[in-house]
């Protein structure tokens, strides 16, 4: 995936009142699956991944799932200055002005006061520097944090919904979105700082009294709009997080940078109701003494759960980057662990779940189910993406029970 950059943003004069900024921001997120659909059509199909508006260089996606602990993680703790960010000239048009007529001075900060969602915090996050995809990927991170993603990829998302309204027909023209066209090839990590999520599809597996009988079933999440400031109105997987230590406080940075410990603490935060407040604001988890880490790990070293990864990829819309994983529990491990699971949380309600009773009734894990959230339903791209890749890679992750 190639563009050509300019040396510098270009520079175009403020334009949206704060009544224009938040009309269009509504308009976002009643329409991000078609306009998903709309930006993924800028993009040569042979970027796609499995078909889906996610795109991915080549290596990014390996043949076949890879069991999460070869993925190899590699921290720096630098912050290299990058070309683009959320000050760009080139996004005056999208910066409300307030009554002085003087611009917010960030994306982030318009969100803040014109449309704060309940949760919106400029936490640290891990910041992705460099992808080696081979057999086992080796993935090298650094220092960054949330706003990063709301200055410059809810804010390409907000330029992309301003310059093709709702009706429209015209091909989506990267003249009018100056932005966009400055940040240039999304999967470009030296354009722009890079905050990534782990995109998480949870399998549970019944292998069946007798060869043949196996059934799966998954979760899905709706990321409610007034809750969050990404990715509002979709379906995706559960659980989802950005990649991030659980608090601030500096030991935090080293204890909590893996990825198994990151999909385990989304686990009982998405599935379990839990606070995301640890404690560690005073000392950092303790994850061996932790009794639900604890149980998973157990279940893991025995073989009843399994977890791999399926690469990452990028949202066309958003530019926002998952990485792709598929934890597999055996149907008594998982109903043992996750029976409680809450149908709602922070961030939206679970689907495929039973308001109140708190028992799974799940989305069978079959081609037509797939097939239809991930071409009918508002789905977002991470996850219409680990679907068709899981059932692609269906008998190497079910295979092993």
């Amino acid at each position: 995936m190639t563009h050509d950059h300019p040396a510098s943003a270009p520079r175009v004069q403020p334009g949206q009142t704060r009544d224009e900024w938040r009309s269009v921001r509504a308009d976002l997120n009643r329409r991000r699956s078609e306009l998903t659909a709309r930006a993924a059509e800028v993009f040569p199909a042979h970027l796609r991944v499995v078909g889906t508006p996610l795109l991915a260089r080549p290596g990014w996606i390996p043949d076949r799932p890879v069991p999460l602990e070869r993925v190899r993680l590699v921290w720096t703790g630098e912050t290299p200055a990058t070309p683009v960010d959320g000050h760009s000239p080139a996004l005056d048009p999208i910066r409300p002005l307030r009554d002085d007529g003087t611009p917010y001075a960030s994306y982030a900060e318009a969100v803040g006061e014109l449309a704060r969602p309940r949760l919106f915090e400029n936490r640290a996050c891990y910041r992705l520097l460099q992808v080696r995809g081979d057999d086992a990927a080796t993935l090298t991170f650094g220092r960054g944090h949330y706003f990063d993603v709301i200055d410059i990829c809810e804010a390409a998302a907000h330029e992309f919904a301003a310059a093709n309204p709702a009706g429209g027909v015209r091909a989506p023209d990267p003249a009018r979105t100056p932005f966009r066209a400055f940040i240039g090839d999304p999967t470009d990590l030296t354009r722009r700082p890079v905050m990534a999520g782990v995109s998480t599809l949870v399998l549970r597996h019944d292998p069946g009294p007798a060869p043949g009988d196996s059934t799966a079933e998954f979760i899905l999440h709706w990321r409610d709009p007034a809750k969050v400031a990404t990715a509002g109105g979709l379906h995706q997987v559960t659980p989802v997080g950005m990649f991030q230590p659980s608090h601030d406080a500096p030991w935090n940075e080293a204890n909590d940078f893996g990825l198994w410990r990151a999909i385990v603490r989304e686990l009982s935060e998405e599935l379990l109701g839990t606070s995301e407040d640890y404690g560690s604001d005073s000392a950092p988890i303790d994850y061996d003494a932790w009794p639900f880490n604890r149980a998973l790990g157990e279940a893991r070293a025995s073989g009843a759960v399994s977890v791999h990864w399926l690469g990452l990829g990028v949202d066309p819309l958003t530019f926002v980057i998952d990485m792709l994983t598929v934890l597999v529990l055996d149907a008594g491990i998982f109903d043992e662990l996750f029976q409680d699971l809450a149908a709602t949380n922070d961030e939206g309600h679970l689907v495929g779940v039973e308001d109140g009773t708190g028992r799974s009734t799940g989305v069978p894990f079959r081609a037509d189910h797939i097939e239809r959230l991930t071409t009918v339903e508002p789905m977002q791209p991470a996850g219409a993406a680990l679907l068709r890749l899981a059932w692609l890679h269906r008998e190497a992750l079910l295979g092993r029970a």
